[in-house]
């Protein structure tokens, strides 16, 4: 199984290279990447599980009743996306059930940065999908961390997919500036054996952000967005269908491999 999924939120991004970008355009381009998502996953007629910030959610309510509309499931990102108090955890919750009318199972914190599981657990999160269990010099280095799902403070943990043996992560950046094949072929690698992929990208990388004196962003953030990353996504997608990997949701997933606290397959 694969599990995909979307941060989307205020694309706040360019201000971590000190660059000015508007509010209304932080959520008009994630509006636009999030609306060419959904009309691949459509295309493609795959499922996929969006973790959105309640602020990304309020001004972007359309979208997300479209996901939820075509089948995909609402998870939380948070209450901010460069704002983080534990209060948020269950604000969030709340708020994003309260305006769409959904239950709220799982949590992804922004930019994969540690959470107290304690606090995951007393909001009310069955899971939670904030670890990237490599080493990403200035970011973090969770290399002792265990690759595959597995419980903690009782809530489920879905660390991002990375490789065999050396951790290669298989996240956003990767999905960039690799050679389609290799990706794939490092994907299937992964696949085969853990028995399952989770992989993660955002809205505005579906947005053209080649323009390096607005954006200030490196090559490697730059390569590859806009038309070529739906290109790219919808091959993706395309290669591993022909693999015969079903695309679902964390809740379907969770209830196909019937993973109770203490009993995983």
């Amino acid at each position: 199984m694969i599990l995909l999924s979307f941060d989307i939120e205020e694309f706040d991004m360019p201000f971590e290279y000190n660059k000015d970008i508007s509010f209304d355009e932080q959520i008009r381009r994630s509006i636009e990447g999030t609306e060419a998502i959904l009309d691949i996953l459509a295309k493609q007629q795959v499922k996929a599980t969006f973790f959105s910030t309640v602020v990304f959610a309020q001004h972007a309510q359309h979208t997300i009743h479209r996901l939820l509309r075509e089948g995909h499931e609402l998870a939380s990102h948070g209450y901010y996306h460069s704002d983080f108090k534990p209060e948020h955890l269950l604000a969030s919750k709340t708020a994003l059930e309260e305006l769409f009318d959904v239950s709220i199972q799982g949590y992804r914190m922004a930019r994969m940065q540690p959470v107290d599981e304690e606090e995951v657990e007393k909001a009310g999160y069955i899971y939670n999908s904030s670890i990237n269990p490599t080493w990403l010099p200035g970011r973090y280095n969770n290399l002792h961390i265990s690759r595959r799902y597995f419980w903690q403070q009782n809530v489920l943990q879905v660390p991002a997919s990375v490789t065999p043996l050396v951790r290669f992560p298989l996240f956003w950046l990767s999905f960039h500036n690799l050679p389609l094949w290799l990706y794939n072929s490092l994907s299937r690698w992964t696949l085969n054996k853990d028995t399952y992929l989770n992989i993660y990208f955002h809205p505005w990388e579906f947005t053209d952000l080649t323009d390096k004196i607005k954006f200030g962003f490196p090559f490697y953030v730059r390569k590859n967005t806009g038309k070529k990353m739906i290109h790219r996504m919808d091959s993706f997608i395309t290669s591993m269908k022909k693999s015969k990997a079903d695309f679902v949701t964390f809740k379907e997933f969770i209830q196909r491999k019937k993973i109770n606290n203490g009993n995983m397959d």
